[in-house]
């Protein structure tokens, strides 16, 4: 993760109280509370246009979007942390009457940062794992256009990676499917250098 970790631990409790009424996103891992980095404006876009797209796609069925202000806990690890997108079907549990944090999501994704990459990838994806609820993990490049989609299957993860700007990557959990076209349509990638 980016910020070094607090100097003491918390509970789970103290932890929700101060995040309730803090003026920036924390999440809560191994009862420490650390820090989020910041969004380019390529992250928030592309965060926006994927919450969007499913948000039409799921518009008459019965799962729901959650976008990045959606706090998801994980019961198995005890963490708490956020997702730049999660999808629930069926009936969204929530952890108290404050609805603010989720315990059931069926898809999670993540848009890369270079701060966040190795976390998303490595850490966050474990504990993402041990959601029994979780069948879906999108992983969305910021910098170019790559979206690796990977799909429960029992106890394995079958991975699929797509980078056509043509393509689409098929969300089967919940009847979607992520357009890369649509997904980056608001972004500007850089031109390659000449001759490559």
């Amino acid at each position: 993760m980016v910020a070094a970790k607090a100097t003491r631990q918390y509970t789970p409790a103290e932890y929700l109280a101060l995040e309730r009424q803090a003026d920036y996103k924390n999440e809560y891992i191994d009862g420490y509370i650390v820090a989020m980095s910041g969004v380019t404006s390529h992250h928030d876009r592309i965060a926006l246009d994927v919450c969007g797209e499913l948000r039409e796609q799921l518009r008459d069925g019965p799962c729901n979007i959650f976008s990045s202000a959606m706090r998801v806990r994980n019961l198995v690890t005890g963490r708490y942390t956020y997702s730049d997108a999660s999808v629930v079907c069926g009936e969204p549990e929530f952890e108290d009457d404050e609805l603010d944090t989720l315990l059931n999501p069926a898809v999670i994704v993540e848009v890369l940062s270079p701060s966040t990459e190795a976390y998303d990838r490595g850490d966050k994806f474990a504990a993402y794992r041990r959601l029994p609820s979780l069948r879906e993990y999108v992983l969305i490049a910021q910098d170019r256009p790559s979206v690796e989609h990977y799909l429960r299957q029992g106890q394995q993860w079958l991975l699929t990676a797509v980078t056509d700007l043509d393509a689409a990557v098929a969300l089967p959990t919940i009847g979607c499917e992520l357009r890369l076209a649509e997904v980056y349509r608001r972004v500007r990638f850089p031109d390659p250098p000449a001759g490559v």
